[in-house]
């Protein structure tokens, strides 16, 4: 897990494919933070400890492995913004485009207009 100062956002997600269809939306330097599945302990901990003073976005899946990780996440970094994707679309990485999108540009971020239909 490398961290990069640099960019003062993070968004933190789940997987590599989460990671690639986001990069292919943003049109921003963002620093994206895969967690593959659930973390431990001890490298939450680190985690945490090296983004928490820069601007944190959680995007996870929505089912019971996304859920169990946005809590321990919660835990870790009270001060994070949540974002969500609908039930029905359950991964981050199969949900489409534009609904991501959609998502981030709620949340502030600068998005690659190709990305908006």
């Amino acid at each position: 897990m490398i961290m990069d100062d640099s960019m003062h956002k993070v968004i933190i997600v789940e997987g590599k494919s989460d990671k690639e269809k986001l990069f292919s939306i943003l049109d921003e330097p963002v620093e994206i933070i895969c967690t593959n599945g659930t973390l431990g302990r001890h490298k939450l901990e680190e985690m945490a400890a090296a983004i928490e003073h820069r601007d944190v976005y959680i995007l996870v899946d929505a089912d019971d492995a996304g859920a169990k990780l946005r809590k321990q996440l919660k835990r870790e970094l009270p001060n994070a913004e949540h974002l969500y994707i609908h039930k029905m679309y359950r991964e981050v990485a199969t949900t489409p485009l534009m609904y991501l999108a959609k998502v981030l540009l709620g949340a502030r971020f600068n998005i690659n207009k190709n990305c908006l239909g």
